[in-house]
C-alpha cells in the first residue's frame, strides 16, 4: 500500500485545481432523478470485474432505438452482453482515444470505476450509426467526454448506501465552468466502502480521483490535461456446484474465505490501480472543420491472490473429496460399485459435518498455519501458501481525429490511432502462512521427471531458488502489443435517405519476452521471441430511409479481418515463446435490417441481425484431473454465428405515464468442431486433437430476454416499475470433456461410429422485478437536491443464474497407457460451477447539487 499511495499522490499532483468568476460557462443537460443516478452505478456494484467471473455485461445505448436505451440497465443483474458477444467487439474511447485493454481487447470497467459524475457525458453509437470518433465496432462503441469545459459548472455531493458489492459512497465533484481568463477546472474525489458485501467474506475498498484543467487560447485552440484513478483492494466471491450451496443453504455460498484466529480472512483478494492522465488539443481550424488530437498514458497495476497447495491435501472447503456425492453415486441408481451401504455411510457422514457448523464449510487457516509450521520444523517446503498472480501494464496511445462538414448534405471523419503496450506478467508469493521457505520448482513433474533434471525448474538461470514472501515465482514475461490504424467515414443525409460508409486498416504486432528459463522449453522460455505481425481492417455501410407518416427503414452491411488478441496468441505463455500453430485474423461479417415507428404516443423498434465470426482463436488453462497437471489449451479455426431479433416500444399511456416493453430472442453458438492444441505442466509436449464444439452455446449472458415496464414522472417525482424474465442461459463449456480422444476413452460413440457429445451445462432463468423511485427538489439560488431509491430483485428470486462453468475433470480414473479405470461416484459433469442473481438488493442516493 506505501508504493500505491505515492503513486496516488503523484498522480494528484499532475494537476491542479483553483476557483474563478465564472462567464459564459457551457454546460451539458443533466438528467435529474432516476436516470441521474443509473450512470455507471450497475457496474460499480453488478459488474464482474474479476477474472474469476468472466461475463460482463455491456454498455451500449441509442437514443433512435428504445430496445438499445434501456437494455444495458435493466439487464444488468444477470450481466447480459449485448448481441450475447464477447466485449471485445464493443468499443470504448475517452476523448475519441481506444480505452479497450490492448492484450485481451475487453474493456476494464475498473479503469473509471467510481467516476460517475464524469461518464455523463458521452456519444453512444449502434453497430450501424455512424460516429465521430471510429469505425463503429460489431457490438456498438462509445465515447467518454473528459473535457473540463463540457462537465455543468457548479459542486456536486452525494452519499450513497446499498447491500451490494459495497454499502457506502461518497462522491464530491467540483466543475469551475470556463471563467473570464478561458480557464475551467475539475476536481472530484469518491469513495467506496464495505466491511462485507452482500456475499458473505468479501469487503469492499476504493478511492477514485478525477483532477483537470482545460485552458481556452480562442475560438480556435483549447488544451485539456486531466488524470484520474481508483486504487482499489477488494476480496471476490467464488462459484460453487449446487451441492455445495444446498449444504450451506444459501445460494451465496463462498468458498474463498475462513476463519484465522477468529476473524474472517479471504483467500481470493484483489488489488487493482490504474493511474491515468490524458492530454486533448482541439483545433477549430475554420467553421467547418475540426482537428481532435489526444495523447493517453496509463500503468495499471493488477494483482489477485489465491491459496496454493504443494504435496498436500487441497484446502478449499468445496474440494470435490470433501462433499458427500464423492462417497456415493447420487446420479446413477444402477452404479453398483459406487452406491454400497459403506458408501452411504460416508455420505451421511460428510453430509452432517459440512451442514453442522459454517465453520466445516470454510477454509481453516488455523489448520495449515500449524501444517507449515510442523513442516518448517522438518525442514520441508510450506503445504500451504497464498500466491498473486500479477499483471501491470505500461500503455501510451496517440489518437488524431479530423471532422470536417463537406456541405450542408455530407460530413466527413478520420482519424489515426497509435498504441504501444507492454504487459508484465509474473507470479509473486504473499504469504507462506507460517512457513519459513518455498522452493521455485515446478511439483506438477515431479514424478514425470527427476528432481535432478531441468525440466523441473521454471527458471533454469536460477536452479531450486528459494522463494520468500514478495518473491516472484513460477513464471515471469512480457508481452509487447503495437497497434496502428486509419479510419474514415462519410455520411450523407439529404430528404429522407441517411446513408453512411466506413473503413478501417490497421496493423498490429506482438512479442512475448521471458524473463525465466522455463526447464519445460529451455530453448525458446527465455529472453525475446519471434514477432507476429497482422494486417487488419474492414468496411461497412449502412442506410436510413423516412417512408412518411413517422415508418423508418434502416439496414446494415459490414465485414472485417481482426487481429487475434494477444492473449490468446501464445500456446502457453506461462512457459513458452512459441504462438499458436496457423493463427490467423478473424473474419467478422454482421448486417441488420430494421423498422422504426414513431408517432405522439408510441415510439417503436424492430430490428433483425445475422453476425459471423470465422478462423477465431481462443485460449484458457485449467486443472486437468486425467493427467494431475494444469493444460494450457488453444482452440483455433473457430467459427460462430449470432443471430436474433430485438424489439423495443415505449408507448405514451398519459402526459405522466409510459409503458415499455423491450425484448430479443437471440441465438450464439459455435457452428464447427474446431482444432486444438494443448501443452501440459507436467511434459513439454504438445497435443493435437480435435474439440466437438459444434453448437455450443456463448456463456453468462441470457439468450432471451424480455421487459415490460411502467414509468411515472411528474413534478420532479420519477417511479419505474419494471419485471424482466430471463431464459436460456448457459454455463461456459469444457472442452476436455468434448476432445474427440476423450469421448474416445469414454466410449462416447453411437453404432454407426458417431460422437456422443454432452449437452452443455445450462443455468436457470426466472423472473425477476425491479423498482425505483426518485424525488428532485430545486431550492432556492439554483440548488437541487436528489433523491432517489433504486430496488432490484424485489421478488428476492435467489434461483437465476448470471453464469459459471463446466468442472474440467473427468468422471472417471485413468491407468497410465490413458484408457478408462474406474468409474467415479462424484460427477464433476453433472456439477457445473454457477453464480447466482443477488435476491433483494438496492442502493439509495442523496445528491446535493449547488
Amino acid at each position: 500500500m506505501q508504493k500505491k499511495l505515492k503513486l496516488v499522490v503523484m498522480a494528484l499532483c499532475i494537476a491542479s485545481s483553483a476557483s474563478a468568476q465564472v462567464v459564459d460557462t457551457p454546460t451539458t443537460p443533466e438528467n435529474t432523478g432516476l436516470q441521474d443516478e443509473q450512470a455507471f452505478t450497475f457496474t460499480e456494484a453488478q459488474l464482474g470485474e474479476d477474472d474469476d467471473m468472466t461475463q460482463n455485461v455491456t454498455i451500449i445505448s441509442s437514443n433512435n432505438n428504445t430496445y438499445a436505451n434501456s437494455v444495458g440497465f435493466l439487464f444488468s443483474p444477470v450481466r447480459f452482453r449485448y448481441r450475447a458477444f464477447n466485449q471485445k467487439y464493443n468499443e470504448m474511447y475517452i476523448n475519441g482515444a481506444p480505452m479497450n485493454d490492448m492484450e485481451s481487447g475487453q474493456f476494464r470497467f475498473s479503469l473509471i470505476g467510481g467516476l460517475n459524475n464524469q461518464t455523463r457525458g458521452v456519444e453512444n453509437s449502434l453497430p450501424f450509426e455512424v460516429n465521430n470518433f471510429s469505425m463503429t465496432a460489431m457490438g456498438g462503441s462509445n465515447n467518454y467526454d473528459f473535457r473540463p469545459t463540457h462537465f455543468a459548472a457548479g459542486h456536486r455531493a452525494t452519499v450513497s448506501a446499498a447491500n451490494r458489492n459495497y454499502t457506502l459512497r461518497g462522491m464530491y465533484t467540483y466543475n469551475s465552468g470556463l471563467n473570464a481568463d478561458g480557464w475551467a477546472f475539475t476536481a472530484s474525489l469518491s469513495y467506496r466502502w464495505a466491511n462485507r458485501g452482500y456475499v458473505e467474506g468479501t469487503f469492499y475498498n476504493s478511492l477514485s480521483y478525477f483532477f483537470g484543467v482545460e485552458k481556452v487560447f480562442n475560438d480556435k485552440h483549447s488544451l485539456s490535461l486531466v488524470t484520474w484513478g481508483n486504487p482499489t483492494e477488494r476480496s471476490t466471491q467464488g462459484a460453487a456446484t449446487d451441492e455445495s450451496y444446498w449444504l450451506a443453504n444459501n445460494n451465496y455460498y463462498n468458498p474463498y474465505w475462513g476463519y484465522q484466529n477468529g476473524k474472517v480472512r479471504n483467500s481470493r483478494v484483489v488489488n487493482d490501480f490504474s493511474p491515468s492522465v490524458m492530454l486533448t488539443w482541439d483545433w477549430k481550424i475554420n467553421k467547418d472543420t475540426k482537428l481532435t488530437t489526444t495523447l493517453f498514458g496509463k500503468y495499471s497495476m493488477y494483482k489477485g491472490t489465491r491459496l496454493n497447495y504443494n504435496n498436500a491435501d487441497n484446502p478449499q472447503p468445496d474440494y470435490w473429496k470433501n462433499l458427500p456425492s464423492s462417497y456415493f453415486d447420487v446420479w446413477d441408481a444402477t452404479d453398483t460399485r459406487n452406491r454400497t451401504h459403506q458408501g452411504y455411510l460416508d455420505f451421511y457422514t460428510a453430509r452432517t459435518y459440512l451442514m453442522g457448523s459454517k465453520e466445516a464449510r470454510q477454509i481453516n487457516f488455523d489448520r495449515l498455519y500449524y501444517a507449515n509450521q510442523q513442516a518448517s520444523a522438518q525442514g520441508t517446503d510450506a503445504m500451504y501458501f497464498i500466491e498473486a498472480k500479477n499483471i501491470n501494464n505500461l500503455n501510451l496511445t496517440l489518437a488524431s481525429t479530423l471532422r470536417t462538414d463537406l456541405t450542408k448534405n455530407s460530413t466527413l471523419n478520420m482519424g489515426l490511432q497509435l498504441a504501444t503496450n507492454k504487459g508484465m506478467h509474473y507470479a509473486t508469493m504473499e504469504d507462506l502462512l507460517g512457513a519459513d521457505m518455498f522452493h521455485n520448482i515446478n511439483t506438477y513433474a515431479l514424478g514425470t521427471y527427476s528432481a535432478l533434471q531441468d525440466q523441473v525448474q521454471y527458471d533454469m538461470n536460477n536452479p531450486n531458488a528459494i522463494v520468500r514472501e514478495g518473491d516472484k515465482f513460477r513464471y515471469n514475461y512480457n508481452i509487447f502489443v503495437s497497434k496502428a490504424a486509419y479510419w474514415a467515414n462519410y455520411r450523407y443525409s439529404k430528404g429522407r435517405l441517411h446513408t453512411f460508409i466506413a473503413a478501417r486498416i490497421g496493423g498490429t504486432q506482438m512479442q512475448r519476452e521471458g524473463l525465466m528459463k522455463n526447464g519445460m522449453a529451455a530453448t525458446n522460455s527465455y529472453g525475446k521471441g519471434g514477432t507476429a505481425h497482422f494486417l487488419d481492417g474492414g468496411a461497412k455501410g449502412g442506410l436510413t430511409y423516412n417512408l412518411g407518416a413517422g415508418n423508418t427503414i434502416s439496414l446494415g452491411l459490414g465485414y472485417e479481418w481482426r487481429a487475434p488478441q494477444a492473449q490468446a496468441a501464445f500456446v502457453s505463455p506461462e512457459i513458452t515463446n512459441d504462438f499458436v500453430n496457423n493463427l490467423k485474423n478473424e473474419r467478422v461479417f454482421s448486417a441488420e435490417v430494421g423498422y422504426n415507428y414513431q408517432n405522439s404516443w408510441l415510439k417503436a423498434n424492430l430490428s433483425g441481425y445475422y453476425s459471423s465470426v470465422a478462423k477465431g482463436t481462443e485460449w484458457q488453462n485449467f486443472y486437468f484431473d486425467d493427467i494431475n497437471s494444469f493444460s494450457y489449451v488453444s482452440l483455433t479455426n473457430i467459427s460462430k454465428a449470432y443471430y436474433g431479433v430485438e424489439l423495443g416500444a415505449k408507448f405514451k399511456l398519459l402526459d405522466v405515464l409510459d409503458l415499455k416493453a423491450i425484448g430479443t430472442i437471440s441465438e450464439a453458438k459455435n457452428t464447427n468442431n474446431a482444432d486444438v492444441i494443448y501443452m501440459n505442466s507436467t511434459k513439454s509436449t504438445y497435443h493435437k486433437d480435435i474439440v466437438m464444439n459444434k453448437g455450443m452455446r456463448e456463456a453468462g449472458t441470457p439468450l432471451s430476454a424480455y421487459s415490460l415496464g411502467l414509468s411515472y414522472h411528474s413534478n420532479g417525482w420519477y417511479i419505474d416499475l419494471n419485471g424482466n424474465y430471463y431464459q436460456r442461459i448457459y454455463l461456459s463449456y469444457s472442452p476436455s470433456y468434448r476432445y474427440q480422444s476423450t469421448l474416445t476413452t469414454m466410449s462416447s460413440v453411437d453404432n454407426e461410429g458417431n460422437f456422443i457429445v454432452p449437452d452443455q451445462a445450462r443455468g436457470n432463468g426466472g423472473f425477476m422485478l425491479d423498482a425505483s423511485i426518485g424525488k428532485s427538489l430545486r431550492l432556492r439560488h439554483g440548488r437541487m437536491l436528489s433523491i432517489n431509491l433504486m430496488l432490484t430483485n424485489l421478488l428476492n428470486n435467489t434461483h437465476i443464474v448470471t453464469g459459471g462453468y463446466e468442472q474440467s475433470r473427468s468422471d472417471y480414473t485413468v491407468k497410465d497407457d490413458g484408457t478408462m479405470n474406474n468409474v467415479r461416484a462424484y460427477k464433476f459433469s453433472l456439477n457445473p460451477k454457477k453464480y447466482y442473481a443477488y435476491g433483494i438488493n438496492g442502493m439509495l442516493n442523496i445528491t446535493y447539487r449547488f
